[in-house]
């Protein structure tokens, strides 16, 4: 089928306004400041085989690898869809990525055929487990982590079931929330089925030929940006922190014409901790990576990756095989992962490939049998080939917001003491990186603290001579004056009065001065 070019750029933009929609819905109706304020949530439209047709930019590490969810579900319940029901999952071996971050993924029908799936994923701040927000450092099976849900049936004609519902909201330290934040899942899908049938219109058939043709056509993008890039095999390693010691993550990046292979054999293997990955957040990241070095415009669907192959070593950090627990591994080590694949592709495109940028979430989680609160902390941006990096923001695998103090405060028994950018922390260079950010947090009353962060003992690298960023910092300042140094992962205990002091850090600068 011959389709207008124009033609394909209008029906492109209006699937990513579906996806739009469904998340501005989602965050408007959400009750959690972590989704309503933070933003910590992602749509996308698929067509019925699963493979994705469009997405909002929202979260590189949720969109990457919300394809697995919707595969997961095909697996389950092939031939066995039903129209009116919304599936959910989390299992990070079943589709899912980490436990918080639980997807509803729901089939759109239009005159009794499959005619796509909507989904959206929220990252829920509190989904049981050893610890408030689920990501216990001492954790090291996937079931000390929270609860666990395969890929199940959890709302049929608009309403929960019970068999979904009742276990997840029991296993929460916070279930009103929790419901409140399910429910705006549940609409935004609703919405997303809606728009989407619209779109399909009387003629399946037809729809089913317009969308193969977009996803031809980033395919095609791709395979013309890849082909522009010099071939060669292009190594890079990094390292992630662990307790006393460094776990190397190692790519090969092959480009052969218009494909592309990433090749992680060499990386550590997965550990008794929290830092696994598992393959769809490798994936997510790798997806990620390839569209900052070649061409941003090309539309972000299953065809443009197409001609890219992963190879991730399964009993990996980047592939891990169950019980393996992997809270941090979404937040943490996608970070690390995105790293090499960046300083490996910098080498095929210099002039297109910043230097690092802080390289960490730096996940904050407080909380005690009555609240929980979820935050990454922004730091520094790479410096750029023709600018510098941005200081204060979320880079990489993350895309969202800041918690405003007003709203922290008002929401949690918490108080912000200091939230001012951290100058100097940047890499020097001809673009310098961006700087981190120092945040101090008051506890008001007795909770557990989980810190997981990283690039304390190694810093940002710099990219044709620019200079490391500034690694970061945390501390501990008591109630009676007293300051102690916190590992980048850990869990403790707070009483009133102590504050929790955050220094992130600096990206580092591109190019010599």
């Amino acid at each position: 089928m011959s389709v207008d070019p124009i033609a394909l750029e209008v029906l492109r933009h209006r699937l990513a306004a579906v996806a739009d929609d469904m998340g501005l819905i989602l965050r408007r109706a959400a009750y959690s400041p972590n989704i309503k304020e933070r933003a910590d949530c992602s749509a996308a439209v698929f067509v019925p085989s699963g493979e994705l047709l469009a997405q909002a930019e929202h979260i590189p590490v949720h969109l990457g690898s919300m394809p697995a969810s919707v595969a997961a579900v095909l697996d389950a319940f092939a031939g066995d869809v039903e129209p009116e029901v919304q599936y959910a999952v989390n299992d990070p071996y079943a589709g899912g990525t980490h436990l918080n971050d639980l997807t509803l993924v729901r089939p759109v029908f239009v005159r009794g055929t499959l005619a796509g799936w909507v989904a959206n994923r929220a990252h829920h701040a509190d989904v049981g487990g050893e610890a408030p927000g689920s990501m216990p450092a001492h954790a090291v099976t996937v079931d000390q982590e929270g609860h666990r849900v395969p890929p199940t049936p959890a709302v049929r004609a608009g309403r929960w079931l019970p068999e979904f519902l009742e276990p997840f909201l029991a296993a929460t330290r916070t279930p009103a929330e929790r419901l409140g934040d399910l429910a705006a899942q549940l609409g935004a899908n609703e919405a997303g089925a809606t728009r989407l049938a619209t779109l399909v219109g009387d003629d399946v058939g037809r729809w089913r030929r317009l969308t193969e043709a977009l996803l031809s056509y980033g395919e095609r993008r791709m395979v013309a940006a890849l082909s522009a890039l010099p071939d060669g095999d292009y190594p890079f390693e990094d390292v992630l922190e662990w307790r006393d010691g460094l776990l190397p993550i190692r790519v090969r990046v092959r480009i052969d014409g218009g494909t592309l292979e990433a090749d992680f054999t060499g990386t550590s293997s997965q550990i008794p901790g929290n830092v696994n990955a598992v393959e769809a957040v490798t994936r997510s990241c790798l997806y990620y990576a390839v569209r900052v070095a070649t061409d941003p415009t090309i539309p972000a669907n299953g065809g443009c990756y197409r001609p890219l192959r992963l190879v991730a070593p399964a009993g990996t950090l980047v592939n891990a095989r169950p019980p393996a627990a992997v809270a941090a591994g979404n937040v943490e080590t996608s970070q690390r992962i995105a790293d090499v694949l960046l300083g490996a592709l910098a080498q095929a495109a210099p002039d297109r490939v910043p230097a690092a940028g802080q390289g960490t979430m730096n996940n904050v989680l407080v909380g005690n049998e009555r609240f929980g609160y979820y935050e990454t902390i922004a730091g520094g941006q790479g410096g750029r080939p023709t600018k510098p990096g941005q200081s204060g923001i979320h880079t990489g695998m993350t895309n969202t917001k800041n918690t405003p103090a007003e709203a922290l405060e008002a929401h949690y028994p918490l108080r912000v003491l200091v939230y001012r950018l951290r100058r100097g922390s940047g890499g020097v260079g001809r673009h310098p990186g961006g700087d981190g950010i120092e945040r101090v947090i008051e506890f008001l009353e007795p909770a557990t603290v989980s810190l997981m962060g990283d690039r304390r003992v190694v810093p940002p690298w710099g990219l044709h001579g620019g200079g490391p960023g500034a690694t970061g910092r945390d501390e501990l300042v008591t109630r009676s004056g007293e300051v102690v140094p916190l590992p980048a992962k850990c869990t403790i205990e707070v009483d009133a009065g102590d504050r929790l002091r955050v220094l992130t850090p600096g990206g580092g600068g591109w190019g010599a001065r």
